[in-house]
């Protein structure tokens, strides 16, 4: 609701709210997505102090234990080598969450502005740009990850974790920069643009102070669309023995070892697999409560 505030001649009018004031409280209604914000809440920050609170070291192994079922010792088990399964779910969530939101945001980077130059600009300049995101758009993603990986030839888990950023950055901005691009078309024949160029402010400063403020809500919106979606691929590369390495762990190694293994030691499939699915879970109905929350039409019902 609207507050009430009193004018100078003693009037009394509504105050004015922000459309990102009306979009919380839309948010905030959104009960799926509060839940979803909890939980991710909760994983980032199991993730972050992981180190204070895993029981064990995450290469920590005892062969003589082999595979266990849960117990009170170990709460979500044991893997084949004798590792603790819940130390290995906390560490693969921070393996797993940075490669989500570290490629996401350098994805949006390049996105964000590859497309807003597109759009602004236009003519030639737009044509070739966008040329360009349909030639990349038709590189086999599979097979650029797998060439890195040859011609970098190296076991060691940072070198693996930049090429994932490297690999998943590469092509995960292409569909962000066509989105802004379209937002950016649709704006910039508007009035307050117009106002922009009559006051003789820069193309720079129309651009990251007019422009990409005003297509914050899909940019938003289609980052929390995101995350999920390099979350899979960093899983299914994992899982192709194309990720992390070990002894490191991420949510989509130890759903490799689980798969493997499910048939006899079913706890190491289902506690990382579960653990994901809530994650992914949590994105998609932030994502879908932040569209509905930032959805202009929609505000004004």
């Amino acid at each position: 609701m609207s507050e009430a505030v009193l004018t100078l001649d003693g009037q009394e009018v509504e105050k004015g709210r922000s459309l990102w004031q009306d979009a919380w409280t839309r948010l905030s209604k959104n009960k799926a997505a509060m839940l979803g914000v909890f939980l991710l809440a909760a994983f980032v920050i199991l993730a972050i102090i992981a180190p204070w609170i895993a029981p064990f070291s995450y290469d920590a192994q005892d062969l003589n234990i082999g595979p266990q079922a849960p117990s009170s010792a170990h709460w979500f088990g044991t893997d084949i080598l004798g590792r603790d399964l819940y130390t290995r779910i906390l560490y693969g969530g921070r393996i797993s969450l940075m490669v989500g939101f570290l490629a996401t945001f350098v994805s949006l980077v390049i996105g964000v502005l590859w497309g807003t130059i597109a759009g602004f600009v236009g003519g030639r300049t737009d044509s070739i740009m966008m040329r360009i995101v349909d030639i990349m758009y038709a590189i086999p993603f599979i097979l650029l990850v797998i060439l890195l990986m040859v011609f970098v030839n190296t076991r060691d888990n940072t070198n693996n974790l930049l090429l994932l950023f490297v690999a998943i950055g590469a092509t995960e901005w292409l569909t962000m920069a066509r989105i802004v691009r379209g937002q950016v078309m649709g704006i910039r024949k508007q009035e307050f643009i117009e106002a922009c160029y009559s006051m003789g402010i820069s193309n720079r400063q129309i651009i990251f102070k007019h422009l990409i403020p005003n297509v914050l809500g899909p940019i938003i919106v289609y980052a929390t669309l995101t995350v999920p979606t390099v979350m899979l691929t960093e899983a299914f590369l994992s899982f192709l023995g194309l990720g992390v390495q070990p002894p490191m762990s991420s949510w989509g190694l130890l759903i490799s070892s689980g798969v493997e293994n499910m048939e006899e030691y079913p706890w190491l499939l289902i506690y990382p697999g579960l653990t994901f699915s809530i994650t992914l879970f949590s994105l998609n109905f932030l994502g879908d409560g932040l569209r509905d929350a930032l959805d202009p039409k929609a505000s004004k019902d």
